[in-house]
């Protein structure tokens, strides 16, 4: 399947579980913290500036957006485990993400992003848990690649692999600077939607 990747639009954005709307096409949801850089990816992948809002700011995507590409939607969900924003704010966007993996819906693929530069954190941890518990497709997107040299790289890619448990064949290396991994990313989207 070849997915006109550039055709995407913006769908819509919900504040609650509640609203999101009935799921009658393939979804790819894209989960991760506040700052892994998931608008930057989504707009990498889609060829384009500025679809998904961008901000030096953490945590500027407190709902879930809904883009539409050729016939299947992107789903960006909020950002988690940012501590600027009050309890209540974090709560909601806890709701709002357990609220949409726990509906009746078309989950082809879920690509969670880590920061490569980081060692294992917490809340990724919980993530990629819930996600292998729930038995969802998902892969993983190491985001800044860039940032370290390509041994370095590969090197912390193995010991993040290491740290949750998860084969080295199910991760990417990405950077929404360079367009590093996005090719694959593309890819394995396209396969997860046939």
């Amino acid at each position: 399947m070849s997915i006109k990747f550039e055709q995407a639009r913006f769908e819509a954005a919900y504040g609650t579980a509640e609203q999101l709307p009935e799921s009658t096409t393939p979804e790819v949801a894209f989960a991760g913290r506040s700052n892994v850089g998931k608008s930057s990816l989504i707009n990498k992948l889609v060829r384009r500036k500025a679809l998904a809002r961008t901000s030096s700011q953490p945590g500027k995507t407190a709902n879930i957006n809904f883009y539409e590409a050729d016939g299947i939607r992107l789903v960006d969900l909020p950002g988690y485990g940012y501590a600027k924003v009050s309890l209540k704010e974090r709560q909601r966007w806890a709701d709002l993400i357990s609220g949409y993996f726990d509906q009746e819906r078309s989950f082809n693929l879920v690509v969670a992003l880590v920061d490569i530069r980081h060692d294992a954190q917490k809340l990724d941890v919980e993530m990629l848990e819930f996600l292998s518990s729930t038995e969802l497709p998902f892969i993983i997107a190491f985001t800044k690649a860039d940032k370290l040299s390509r041994a370095k790289a590969d090197q912390q890619a193995a010991k993040l692999c290491k740290q949750f448990g998860v084969p080295r064949a199910q991760t990417i290396l990405t950077s929404a600077e360079k367009g590093t991994g996005i090719d694959e990313l593309r890819r394995r989207i396209e396969d997860a939607c046939e």
